[in-house]
């Protein structure tokens, strides 16, 4: 059982945005590239990384999502109250 996650994000507020960036990322577009342009996150400045982070640190959805997914795969998108996040699972520790 996982009990930290490295991982990084694009938050956008459209659902129909966050399935186009996805497409965009599954076709070959770097993940960073993608989160430095579009990401409403401050995080958008480090391509989306969020560093690692432990149970309990991320809201809920967020929080499940990304301790489900495996190591260097994109999850999402994925609604929480700030909007759209697609997660790429950097590393489980």
């Amino acid at each position: 059982m996982p009990t930290k996650v490295h991982a990084a994000h694009i938050l956008v507020k459209e659902k129909d945005k966050a399935f186009e960036l996805l497409a965009r990322i599954k076709s070959g577009e770097k993940f960073e590239t993608i989160a430095k342009e579009y990401s409403q996150c401050p995080s958008k400045s480090r391509g989306g990384d969020l560093g690692t982070f432990g149970k309990g640190q991320m809201v809920k959805k967020f929080e499940d999502a990304a301790f489900g997914g495996k190591k260097g795969e994109v999850v999402g998108p994925v609604k929480t109250e700030f909007g759209y996040h697609l997660i790429k699972i950097i590393d489980i520790q």
